[in-house]
């Protein structure tokens, strides 16, 4: 068996010469493939979401033993290559292969990073670009900066690395069938009129394999909004939320979706699924209550001088809100501000800034009854760290070597709502601390839920960690947002009461 599998390995790394290479009649033009304008498509009304990134690669969790496997119960399903291969069939199996490149290719680059978010690193290029620099902002594992490299770079304040590849060969997408092997080019387009399973998962009916700038392929599907915010809803906030909670989720995701579409732009797509965007899933049966919320709220979107906003949103703010300068290396945007988020009452009584642990402390254990959201699991939490479980996690992240102890924790700067923006981790080295900045924080030290924590001392090598709330704290508080509808309140109160000097706008779409 083994020596079959080698046989077929070197059969496909010299497909190059071997393949066939047909050519068939068709409507759509190869050369239309390559025009997938995103910013048109958004006007259209409609997402390209990346399913699964990475394909053919090392990261590759979805290829079983390098196959895609595009199947469909009714009708046929059809694939239009860039290099005008077109294939209509019940069953299309597509497999990478790597093809060897005659005069292999090196890549030289600066790369920032990483950063614990999109924003922080889009901030980043934005001050590299303010110098003259072309940028790019990346995300092959974690979110990057790139700059290409040249002879005489001056010496940058930000932390970078040179990174030097030479690619030796192409990973390529070859479709498989009972007479042949077809070697195909991206974008490639994969549609039918039914349902398409794709490794037996219901995924929709019109799809693309994209080649990324990391040598990898993404599978990205086209789809209309109010068929992305189902997928997005029932993981996000939950089903079974109250409808007006739901209706306000459904305005943010929106929202959310379109100010951030040019996330993916140097790979052709506008979002991902994962956390790093929204959480998406393909959705199998329908949920009327989330159906509903969607289609009272079709095409309504949350702007700011008639822009769409950032419509950032959260599990829980543990009682307070932050601002976005707060929670990530940015400048704040000015219809967020930290509120305290309960009743008129609890505003008489707890006034921002919060800047001293005695006051948060007193914050955090006064009744959360009074607060909207107090019922998330981590909307109160004690955590207790030793200097050995931070020592690990910092020199996971290179921060500190092996021989060096952690010998202390000091909040030494906090935001309006109290929130930790500077902490200091000493260590037993002589001049060296350690300090983490903002959204760094829970990126190194991702045991902890939130920024909104106090320190205690509990013994030379351990702290207890006092804190409320999960996620970054601004903008919608999802566990706010339920109980608020659950008290009464409309989803336009709630979003009123969550986002500043606001207005819900109808989205013009272009004609299909």
């Amino acid at each position: 068996m083994k020596l079959k599998f080698a046989f077929l390995n070197l059969f496909l790394s010299c497909i190059s010469l071997l393949i066939i290479n047909t050519k068939f009649p068709f409507n759509l033009k190869a050369e239309e493939l390559l025009k997938i304008e995103l910013n048109t498509e958004i006007k259209k009304g409609k997402f390209l979401i990346g399913l699964k990134q990475y394909l053919g690669g090392e990261n590759d969790s979805f290829s079983k033993k390098k196959t895609i496997n595009f199947i469909t119960d009714k009708g046929s399903i059809n694939l239009i290559s860039s290099n005008g291969i077109k294939h209509k069939s019940k069953q299309i199996n597509i497999t990478w292969v790597d093809i060897p490149i005659k005069n292999p290719k090196a890549i030289e680059r600066i790369v920032f990073g990483p950063f614990a978010s999109y924003e922080s690193a889009k901030k980043q290029a934005e001050k590299l670009k303010d110098k003259g620099f072309e940028t790019t902002v990346a995300y092959p594992n974690n979110w990057e900066v790139w700059i290409p490299f040249e002879d005489d770079l001056p010496e940058f304040e930000f932390e970078n690395k040179i990174v030097r590849k030479i690619k030796n060969f192409q990973i390529t997408p070859v479709l498989r069938s009972e007479y042949s092997v077809m070697k195909l080019e991206g974008p490639i387009h994969i549609y039918a009129e039914e349902e398409i399973k794709i490794n037996g998962v219901n995924f929709g009916k019109k799809f693309y394999l994209l080649k990324d700038s990391y040598g990898t392929w993404t599978l990205v599907q086209k789809i209309e909004f109010d068929d992305y915010l189902a997928g997005v809803l029932p993981y996000e906030i939950g089903p079974n939320s109250p409808l007006e909670a739901l209706k306000a989720q459904a305005v943010i995701a929106r929202t959310w979706g379109i100010f951030n579409s040019d996330r993916f732009n140097m790979d052709k797509y506008h979002l991902c699924i994962s956390t790093q965007c929204q959480v998406y899933k393909p959705f199998k049966i329908t949920n009327k209550k989330v159906q509903l919320a969607i289609e009272a709220t079709s095409n309504l979107i949350l702007t700011y001088r008639n822009q769409p906003i950032n419509a950032f949103y959260h599990g829980s703010n543990g009682g307070v809100s932050a601002t976005a300068g707060e929670s990530w290396q940015i400048q704040d945007y000015s219809y967020f501000n930290s509120v305290i988020d309960g009743s008129k009452s609890l505003n008489k009584i707890f006034k921002l800034p919060i800047k001293s642990e005695s006051y948060l402390n007193n914050f955090l254990d006064f009744d959360k009854e009074q607060f909207y959201g107090s019922n998330h699991s981590l909307f109160r939490w004690n955590k207790k760290i030793s200097s050995l479980e931070i020592k690990e996690k910092l020199i996971k992240k290179k921060l500190i070597n092996i021989n060096d102890d952690v010998l202390g924790l000091n909040s030494i700067e906090r935001g309006n709502s109290g929130r930790v923006t500077k902490l200091e981790i000493l260590t037993n080295q002589v001049n060296k601390s350690i300090v983490l900045v903002k959204d760094d924080i829970r990126r190194v030290l991702n045991f902890i839920p939130s920024n909104l924590f106090t320190i205690n001392k509990l013994s030379d090598d351990l702290w207890l960690l006092r804190g409320g709330g999960f996620g970054h704290g601004v903008g919608l508080s999802q566990s706010g947002a339920i109980e608020m509808a659950k008290l009464g309140f409309s989803y336009e109160q709630i979003l009123d009461h969550y986002y500043r000097d606001v207005k819900l706008k109808k989205i013009e779409k272009l004609s299909q």
